[in-house]
């Protein structure tokens, strides 16, 4: 029997790479799936890991995380082996991290030399242990004075310098890593800050023109102050490109359209061209490009609807048939969500017959986000993509990264949640989420305590739209303004990511019963709306965005904390950040019909001040500042004079 052998007979580990992983590293955070997806972080943002790193015996271990750059960062002691710190990475893409384990020969030493020295007992064998550690040591460059005192203090048996303060820290950075073991890499993907903190406005071109005439890209660059004012940094448009005529669907989705009904804008193609041209009425690629510069002097990104929709128009069925699904009487297959039917889209494929993928066609949907890049954009939201397949997205997405790592994609998925978070492992970096149809406390609380806490934090990051063309919410059917202002400033201080459909500012809630649509729905026509009409929550939008901006706690949704407020009515959270000594309170009304006069705790707890303590306190709606006494306190909100209260809080030695 070889016992020196690497690998077993079974392919298992042989005795020297066994003996080799001594220190057992354990319950890595973040790795999805044992690494097979990437976690997700920000450029200069803290990504905070934690792992269980322990090993046999009575010595002391120690653990680190390596970087790309060859750089270990000391990882500090949590609790029963768990060790935790924090990283920052400075540049987009690709990215990893490794967990290092070793056996702490030094601070083991230390730790039971004092222990006999406390105990009368001799430490002469101890000083040349010492000695040998030292002697075994390599000092890094400009390190070898400090080596050469410790080596002398050693010989002379100076114990109180060996077992400083500083010479432990000189020993934890440069000393001996006994059996040191390492996990595999642990890959990361990291974003720009707008994938993590961005607030997205969504308006149709189409429908911003003068007079109920068909806007023009022109016309969208004459909105783009109203849209800057109001605080948004991402401007969202639908589809922008020819829409077909053949089985165009009318008004309120009607399947026989009038003569000046202008079709779904999701019906994508026409002789015109497919998803690579615009819409002849908006104008032309110029004027778009136009547009996008307009909009960066501005301040905004655009970002584009890529829906991978084919009217049956689209050019490309007659330049690549075998690009599209067929029946067995070889018509082609109309897209469906029995018993629903969408008359006018066909549907594209993926998959070839013996289950090799499309492959020219999946190149053709890269190239597509490409030539978009290459116009100005690097934002899109993707329609339905819980309808194509996984590998699609992850090549897709992958693939586009290579040239773009800026590249930002939103996932326009409200399906079952596992499907949901499978997309942001695949790579999307934002994802829209059930937040339209969580109303009460309790959903509330349980589904943000979900997004911040668990598994999921570290792969989906949620964008919380109020309203979209395709969603009119329940809770502002009936809820008037009030129930408007309510759902915008949770959207935006709950979320990092938050966004509204134009109209939400002017609290338009005409549904189609029963449903949870509009009723004249802006997918089938041209709306014409009074940028100024009175019973608007414009100020409410431009108040919560200017907060987020003003704020460094409002970035980082993951900072987000529940605190006791005695009235089911009302939702009470924070957003503290640590670093920046910046802290925010929120009381929200969820009732838009009654006032609520609730009573709630100040959490003096999170600064370590007693109850009765005090804490100096801002307004951050009016500025007024003065002083709350104590942990119990009461408040009255009233839906018709204001749902909400923001409060900015200043503890001992914080941020003035």
């Amino acid at each position: 029997m070889n016992l020196e052998r690497k690998t077993g007979a079974t392919g298992a580990p042989g005795l020297e790479e066994l003996a080799s992983r001594r220190v057992a590293i354990e319950a890595i955070d973040p790795q999805i799936d044992g690494g097979r997806f990437a976690a997700k972080a920000v450029v200069g943002w803290p990504l905070t890991l934690t792992a269980d790193v322990f090993g046999d015996g009575h010595e002391m271990y120690a653990a680190g995380v390596g970087l790309p750059s060859g750089e270990i960062v000391a990882m500090r002691k949590i609790t029963n082996d768990r060790w935790g710190t924090e990283i920052v990475f400075s540049d987009t893409g690709p990215a990893f991290f490794t967990v290092l384990g070793w056996r702490d020969v030094w601070g083991t030493w230390a730790r039971d030399t004092g222990k006999k020295i406390d105990a009368g007992q001799d430490v002469g064998v101890e000083m040349q242990e010492a000695q040998q550690i030292l002697g075994e040591m390599t000092p890094p460059r400009g390190q070898a004075k400090t080596h050469k005192a410790l080596v002398k203090a050693a010989k002379s048996g100076d114990a109180a310098t060996l077992l400083s303060e500083e010479t432990a820290g000189f020993m934890a950075l440069h000393g001996p890593r006994a059996n040191l073991t390492r996990s595999e890499q642990v890959p990361v993907w990291v974003d720009r800050e707008r994938a993590a903190f961005s607030a997205w406005y969504e308006l149709f071109p189409r429908s911003q023109g003068a007079d109920g005439q068909h806007g023009t890209f022109r016309d969208v660059i004459g909105k783009l102050d109203y849209v800057a004012d109001l605080g948004f940094d991402v401007l969202y448009f639908p589809p922008i490109h020819p829409i077909g005529t053949t089985n165009r669907k009318g008004k309120n989705n009607s399947l026989t359209a009038g003569p000046g009904d202008v079709g779904s804008p999701y019906a994508i193609g026409s002789p015109e061209g497919g998803m690579d041209a615009v819409h002849p009425e908006l104008g032309t690629l110029d004027d778009f490009d136009a547009l996008v510069a307009a909009a960066g002097d501005k301040g905004l990104e655009i970002a584009l609807d890529i829906a991978l929709n084919s009217s049956p128009d689209h050019p490309w069925i007659k330049q690549h048939p075998d690009w599209f699904e067929r029946r067995p009487d070889g018509t082609i297959k109309f897209a469906e969500n029995p018993p629903k039917k969408y008359e006018d889209i066909v549907n594209f494929k993926y998959y070839n017959a013996d289950g090799t993928p499309n492959a020219p066609f999946w190149a053709a949907i890269r190239d597509l986000f490409l030539f978009w890049i290459d116009h100005g954009v690097t934002i899109f939201r993707v329609d339905n993509p819980h309808t194509k397949p996984f590998p699609f997205w992850e090549w897709i997405i992958a693939e586009v990264r290579r040239t773009c790592p800026e590249a930002i994609f939103l996932s326009e998925a409200f399906t079952r949640p596992k499907l949901m978070k499978r997309l942001g492992k695949l790579g999307y970096n934002q994802s829209y989420t059930y937040y339209t149809w969580r109303n009460t406390k309790e959903e509330l609380t349980e589904y943000l305590t979900e997004l911040t806490t668990e598994e999921c934090r570290h792969f989906m990051r949620p964008n919380f739209f109020t309203n979209t063309p395709d969603i009119n919410p329940y809770f502002n059917h009936d809820s008037g303004r009030p129930g408007f202002r309510t759902r915008a400033v949770l959207a935006a201080s709950l979320s990092g990511n938050w966004g509204l459909y134009q109209g939400f500012e002017f609290c338009e809630a005409d549904r189609l019963p029963p449903k949870d649509e509009y009723l004249d729905s802006e997918k089938y026509e041209i709306k014409s709306r009074d940028l100024d009409a009175p019973g608007h929550i414009k100020d409410d939008v431009r108040l919560i965005n200017r907060i987020r901006r003003e704020n460094p706690a409002m970035k980082d949704f993951l900072n987000l904390e529940f605190f006791p407020a005695y009235d089911d009515r009302v939702l009470y959270y924070g957003r503290f950040d640590e670093v920046n000594r910046n802290y925010l309170l929120f009381h929200v009304l969820l009732d838009p019909f009654g006032g609520a006069d609730v009573q709630f705790e100040v959490p003096l707890w999170r600064f370590g001040l007693p109850d009765e303590g005090s804490i100096e306190v801002e307004d951050a709606i009016h500025g007024n500042r003065f002083t709350w006494h104590g942990k119990n306190h009461g408040l009255t909100l009233d839906p018709q004079s204001r749902p909400y209260a923001i409060w900015k809080l200043f503890p001992p030695g914080g941020a003035a």
